[in-house]
């Protein structure tokens, strides 16, 4: 009770009440109701992630037939290259060498735990709508209208853009990386063998990567909108922001190769040049 009154005498000195209420669908809800409430939306959140997370473990064959799709010559991405090859070539045959990689297993329960593993992240992948649900739920009684609106665009932007991420990194960054990394070889004598937890976890970083870096365009439109950046400012850094996107790159790939990093800097730095266009200019904001 006196943690209580001491959350409540510094809200009183804050904001001028004795208690802290707001009026939430028609409700006055304290200080204390927002942590229920909030509470109740990271149980739901957890809740939906194991169930689905349960239900997508059953489904090994399914899933890991996408996760594993790159590791093979008819991969849709390869064979869109071949084609190209052969179309530019004026060959009939693609030039392209096969892919030959071999997955291996390294560990004893690894298997095991990668299953459980990839089960969570396409847990959290397919149950992120109705997390995101719940967190707009939470948060949108506190915003007037226009700010409802604004936000509500906002984060559908947000999840779209972080979706096309990972749709960019699975079915190009890191195919090419796998194909380039996956294929070098120094000599005909060395077998390219690649342990599944290194293929996996590069898939996910790239991924989870991706779409943070797909962000780029929605904080430069809340950053002008706010008046903090503008168009002519990132006009003026671009040569810095070409160091810093190199040094970016290199430091979220997950290998040291300069193909990966240069791959990933390529998609940050058109990021970076649409938001030039996207940013409001200062008559707008």
């Amino acid at each position: 009770m006196r943690e209580r009154d001491n959350f409540q005498e510094l809200e009183g000195a804050i904001t001028g009440k004795t208690e802290e209420t707001t009026t939430v669908r028609g409700e006055e809800m304290t200080f204390w109701d927002h942590l229920d409430e909030l509470r109740g939306s990271i149980i739901r959140m957890l809740v939906a992630v194991v169930v689905v997370s349960c239900v997508v473990f059953f489904f090994k064959e399914e899933v890991f037939g996408v996760v594993l799709a790159p590791s093979h010559n008819t991969f849709v991405t390869y064979e869109l290259f071949d084609r190209l090859s052969v179309f530019f070539s004026g060959e009939r045959e693609s030039q392209m060498a096969p892919m030959a990689v071999r997955l291996i297993n390294t560990g004893l329960a690894q298997q095991f735990m990668l299953h459980v593993k990839v089960s969570l992240y396409v847990g959290m992948l397919l149950a992120s709508p109705y997390i995101v649900y719940l967190l707009f739920h939470f948060i949108s009684p506190a915003l007037y209208n226009r700010e409802r609106k604004y936000a509500l665009r906002i984060v559908g932007s947000a999840y779209v853009m972080a979706f096309a991420g990972m749709l960019l990194s699975y079915f190009l960054i890191f195919p090419l990386t796998f194909r380039f990394l996956g294929t070098y070889q120094i000599s005909e004598v060395i077998e390219n063998t690649v342990t599944i937890e290194s293929y996996i976890d590069t898939m996910l970083t790239l991924s989870l990567s991706l779409a943070v870096v797909f962000e780029i365009p929605i904080v430069c439109w809340i950053l002008g909108r706010l008046g903090v950046l503008s168009a002519a400012m990132m006009r003026k850094f671009r040569r810095h922001v070409i160091v810093a996107v190199l040094i970016l790159s290199a430091v979220i790939t997950p290998t040291a190769d300069a193909f990966t990093m240069l791959l990933v800097a390529l998609p940050i730095w058109l990021l970076y040049e649409l938001s030039i266009f996207i940013i409001p200019s200062k008559k707008s904001v």
